[in-house]
């Protein structure tokens, strides 16, 4: 019994580091392969004929392989399953621009002296999890675009307006995101707000990440501050905005790259 409680503890703890979204699906592999037999591609397929694409933000698609191999080769391998479910959903017609995450994570770790039935748990580690967000279920007040309607102190994620690691230099992607927001604010000029820039992967007792440019500790700060003054560029008056890092503080658990992001708070509207 105490060691059923312990993998139970194990697999409770890494499936709540997991993306807050709701899984809703899961493919298996064979040993050591990436490639997927036709019950399992037919699990996909049956997935995106099911899927309303017009009640989802985003998915996410999470691969593992089990516990044998070294670290370096069953990263690419989990890498190679995320890449073989994330072609047969695009070639079956998903919509691409809604993949936001693909996030090989490599083996999954288990004590064999801890585990009964230690085949079968390795068997259901050899998978790739699919995991999709819904529109603005972010929770009260939060969400991922810019509404008709706000209140203040509401918060909006942008989940295309993401940075390097390490870095604050705005991404071609991130500026054409960037644009199609500029536009929402020429509509709405009495709308004020404050950027929040965060990052991802530091020590929990660093408050903020290394720009790697100025070679500072504030890398937060200098991407609200690159979003900041791209706005200014594009004529959003800068009396609208505020801006400030917030460190690694707000993780939003949905993977590394979307908290390397900057979101807006609605100050006045």
């Amino acid at each position: 019994m105490m060691k059923k409680f312990l993998f139970f503890l194990v697999f409770t703890t890494l499936n709540s580091l997991m993306a807050q979204g709701e899984k809703v699906e899961t493919v298996y592999f064979e040993f050591d392969k990436y490639a997927i037999d036709q019950f399992q591609e037919n699990k996909i397929l049956e997935f995106v004929k099911k899927a309303d694409t017009s009640k989802i933000e985003s998915i996410q698609i999470y691969g593992y392989c089990d516990d044998r191999g070294s670290n370096d080769y069953n990263y690419k391998l989990s890498e190679n399953r995320v890449s073989t479910v994330r072609t047969l959903l695009t070639n079956n017609g998903f919509n691409k621009n809604k993949i936001v995450i693909i996030e090989g994570r490599g083996r999954v770790i288990i004590k064999n002296d801890e585990v009964e039935n230690l085949m079968d748990v390795r068997t259901k580690n050899r998978r790739v999890d699919l995991l999709i967000v819904k529109k603005n279920t972010f929770g009260k007040g939060i969400y991922n675009s810019i509404q008709e309607k706000h209140s203040i102190g509401d918060r909006i994620y942008f989940e295309k307006i993401y940075f390097n690691l390490g870095s604050s230099v705005i991404s071609k992607q991130s500026e054409e995101e960037l644009d199609k927001i500029v536009a929402i604010l020429q509509k709405k000029p009495t709308l004020e707000f404050e950027i929040r820039g965060h990052v991802c992967c530091t020590p929990s007792y660093y408050e903020d990440a290394i720009d790697q440019k100025t070679r500072e500790r504030k890398l937060s700060v200098n991407r609200a501050k690159a979003v900041f003054h791209y706005l200014i560029s594009k004529n959003i008056n800068s009396l609208r905005m505020s801006y400030r890092g917030s460190g690694n503080k707000f993780p939003l658990g949905m993977g590394e790259a979307l908290d390397r992001r900057v979101e807006f708070l609605i100050t006045k509207i």
